[in-house]
């Protein structure tokens, strides 16, 4: 008889959760090095901020919210039997994932129209490197959602899903930091 750890009662495999703790941490050192510099000057961080279209991080928050019950919900489709169903409902999740990128893309062009680049203020500084991290996390989420799409065991599909929530979790988390945190 083996015996029971906490971690048998994980989602997914450990290694993904080893992954996803380094990546929270990742992130988490990253926002508290931004919420230390804003310290030192909480004006010229505002007026930065006021700079941001908080309308498109809004809308990028709801499609990211959204992409990842999708994914949730793909998974207890393939456990109840509807492949099929699973499959479609994983690249739906994908696709606002491009959804969210091409947001983001366009936040980044109007940004780059209007000479700020990362170099502008310390703010732009930390905005550029958190959301474009965050950025090629959803990169490699999609990829990752269109894998277990395709190789699409219920293992797969829980290890792929819990990625995704980590990334939708970071983008819940540099949301109000970036662009409400007053």
């Amino acid at each position: 008889m083996s015996e029971t750890t906490v971690f048998d009662d994980l989602p997914g495999d450990l290694m993904i959760w080893v992954l996803i703790i380094s990546e929270l941490l990742v992130f988490g050192a990253g926002l508290a090095a931004f919420l230390a510099v804003r310290i030192t000057d909480p004006a010229g961080f505002a007026a930065a901020q006021d700079m941001l279209s908080r309308t498109g991080a809004g809308i990028n928050t709801a499609v990211l919210v959204t992409s990842g019950a999708l994914a949730a919900w793909a998974l207890l489709l393939r456990k109840s039997g509807r492949r099929g169903k699973a499959r479609i409902t994983l690249v739906a999740a994908a696709f606002l994932g491009v959804v969210f990128m091409v947001i983001k893309s366009l936040e980044y062009a109007s940004k780059a129209a209007h000479g700020i680049a990362w170099d502008t203020h310390p703010f732009f500084t930390f905005y550029y490197l958190l959301t474009g991290f965050h950025a090629a996390h959803v990169v490699a989420g999609v990829v990752v959602l269109l894998l277990v799409a395709w190789k699409d065991a219920p293992a797969n599909i829980e290890a792929g899903a819990a990625f995704w929530h980590m990334v939708d979790l970071v983008w819940v988390l540099l949301f109000p930091v970036i662009y409400l945190l007053r």
